[in-house]
């Protein structure tokens, strides 16, 4: 067997987000030994799972034969997921808002890996069930599964199935950029053009998956471009546990972005005050640019 030793870094931060897709149809073959490898060594190093403001996600990987896991325990192939060979389940501490930002960054950096060594995924929150999940590895009772992903290799073009469902969540609908983002201050668009060396990250965050395709992160670039603040906008009566993640979701795309466009810095929070648009506007992170 080949060593699967590797520095886990993504081939081209860009072309792999760009490349990203919800897989559900995959092919019935198993995932190679070599792949399940190289899996274990990333989940076997925390720092990896660990998000911008110290939370560590725990993953587990689940082998399926159909729809059973091997301890016997029935997973399901939750509708229009046809052969998964195995989940990747993310467990955080119950009731920790930033645990869930942590969450998306860190599940987010291991979906694009995958998608890099040519792994299909599928983000599932609010689709599976949890209590099946929770006895297969051992959840406890102040543990939560926010999310997992099937793995597998794709099955070719979806056709109908894909494309159903990507109407379904409206996947291919994105909203542009005056919609998204702001320059110095809500109710100011941004336009690509001017957004300098933030113009790649910005986009990435833009290209990035979410709960029904609900895009709900809002940026707003600060006029001197030292930094980037993110808010979430809230759907009204939509769960709070896919909103937070779809935010650390869009803090890991900006990240590997500002990578692949060598600009250098870090999240923090600290909220810079700018006067909101509404009362469902809620201040997130900010990057905070290098000189």
């Amino acid at each position: 067997m080949k060593s699967t030793v590797r520095d886990f870094a993504l081939s081209d931060n860009a072309a792999v987000i760009r490349k990203r897709v919800s897989v559900r149809n995959y092919a019935a073959r198993p995932v190679s030994e070599e792949d399940y490898e190289t899996i274990t060594q990333y989940l076997a190093e925390a720092s990896r799972l660990t998000g911008p403001f110290g939370g560590t996600t725990r993953v587990e990987l689940v082998k399926v034969t159909g729809a059973v896991s091997e301890k016997g325990i029935k997973l399901g192939t939750y509708g229009m997921i046809k052969n998964p060979q195995a989940y990747l389940v993310g467990v955080i501490p119950k009731d920790d808002k930033l645990a869930l930002l942590d969450f998306g960054y860190a599940f987010e950096k291991l979906i694009l890996l995958l998608t890099d060594m040519g792994i299909g995924t599928c983000w599932m929150g609010g689709t599976f069930n949890r209590n099946s999940f929770g006895r297969e590895i051992n959840l406890s009772d102040k543990e939560t599964i926010p999310c997992v992903t099937p793995i597998g290799y794709p099955q070719g073009k979806e056709g109908l199935l894909r494309s159903a469902m990507r109407t379904l969540v409206k996947a291919d609908n994105k909203k542009g950029w005056s919609e998204l983002f702001c320059d110095g201050a809500f109710g100011r668009p941004l336009e690509e053009k001017d957004a300098g060396r933030f113009a790649v990250p910005i986009e990435m965050v833009r290209l990035g998956p979410s709960a029904s395709n609900k895009q709900p992160w809002r940026l707003v670039l600060a006029e001197d471009r030292s930094a980037a603040h993110l808010y979430l906008a809230h759907t009204p009566n939509y769960s709070e546990v896919m909103q937070r993640t779809d935010m650390g979701i869009a803090m890991s795309h900006f990240e590997l972005g500002c990578r692949a466009a060598g600009v250098d810095g870090g999240w923090v929070q600290r909220d810079p005050g700018l006067p909101l648009p509404d009362d469902r506007t809620e201040y997130m992170a900010s990057w905070i640019a290098k000189a």
